[in-house]
């Protein structure tokens, strides 16, 4: 499928791979890659040294475009920077931050760059800055989320219509019937965070994999407002924010409660009591492990699918 997206980003499929703390290493990016799609590293939980270790390990095994996801607000970022310039990282995608403080740097670099937002006002700063392309990421999406609270299904028409660069979906999109809804209303590719996490390539802790097949519906609650919103999956540390943000508790509070390395300790570590589980709504849909390139194949095969009936539909007697 040839569109601005997989022009810009030389890849056979608009699906790209978002970029999970404690998720997506160099195994999962690579067999993103290597499939078709845009696998995408997640430094957020890496240390440079460890991010260089996994871009170094992804361009052994693939030779196929791959990205960088950098949140912005996390520390040693002009180290991180300087390690994807040094290694020759064509693709950065930007997060968590302002993008007017990175993106000059990038571009001077040859590096596409494309940032993720949650509203139309931090789109159109993100375009004036200079980026390639933006993931408008709805509130469904799992992780670090808007405070807005707006769905995917409102902000990709908005956003789509505000800016002239192309438009990545995110956020409850883990099928190809989503996926042809968010071209619907005006994306060219979407982003996929959930439905990866629990690839066979994820470095997900199995018991975190297991308890995302577990998820029900309303499992997942966005918390922390006070503090950088973040979807949950139901477990005691969520409940205890819960309890914790009933009891009106400040941002002072809820770091004091966060603590530090939660994420790890749930996502990586397999501590589904105590660890802080960042996950989609999209959840509650995912029923089976599987090797990430069958993931990509069945939503492109369910896009093609699902396009193809809406073509055959006749709405002439309607």
């Amino acid at each position: 499928m040839e569109n601005r997206i997989s022009s810009l980003f030389k890849i056979r499929y608009p699906i790209i791979q978002a970029g999970m703390v404690w998720c997506s290493g160099w195994r999962l990016a690579a067999a993103v890659s290597n499939a078709g799609g845009l696998g995408i590293i997640g430094a957020g939980s890496m240390y440079p040294e460890v991010l260089k270790e996994h871009i170094q390990k992804c361009k052994l095994a693939t030779a196929h475009p791959f990205a960088v996801n950098v949140p912005l607000l996390y520390p040693n970022v002009q180290e991180i920077m300087q390690i994807i310039v040094d290694e020759g990282v064509k693709i950065v995608f930007t997060s968590a931050g302002n993008p007017a403080t990175w993106t000059s740097f990038l571009k001077e670099k040859g590096i596409i760059v494309v940032h993720v937002i949650a509203n139309t006002k931090f789109a159109l700063k993100a375009e004036a800055c200079g980026v390639d392309a933006i993931v408008a990421e709805g509130f469904e999406a799992g992780g670090h989320n808007g405070r807005e609270e707006t769905t995917t299904l409102c902000l990709i028409p908005m956003v789509a219509k505000a800016v002239a660069i192309p438009v990545i979906a995110a956020g409850g999109i883990g099928s190809g019937a989503a996926m042809l809804a968010a071209f619907a209303l005006g994306a060219e590719a979407v982003q996929i965070g959930s439905a990866f996490a629990i690839a066979e390539e994820s470095s997900a802790h199995p018991n975190f994999k297991s308890k995302i097949l577990a998820a029900a519906e309303g499992d997942t609650k966005l918390r922390m407002k006070k503090l950088v919103p973040v979807r949950l999956l139901k477990n005691s540390f969520a409940e205890a924010v819960a309890q914790a943000e009933a009891e009106g508790a400040d941002a002072e509070k809820l770091q004091h409660l966060l603590g530090r390395a939660r994420a790890k300790l749930g996502m990586f570590e397999g501590n589904m009591e105590e660890g802080e589980l960042e996950i989609g709504q999209v959840s509650a849909m995912l029923k089976e492990i599987k090797p990430a390139a069958e993931i990509l194949q069945s939503i492109w095969q369910e896009f093609l699918t699902e396009k193809e009936r809406i073509n055959k539909l006749d709405f002439r007697s309607i």
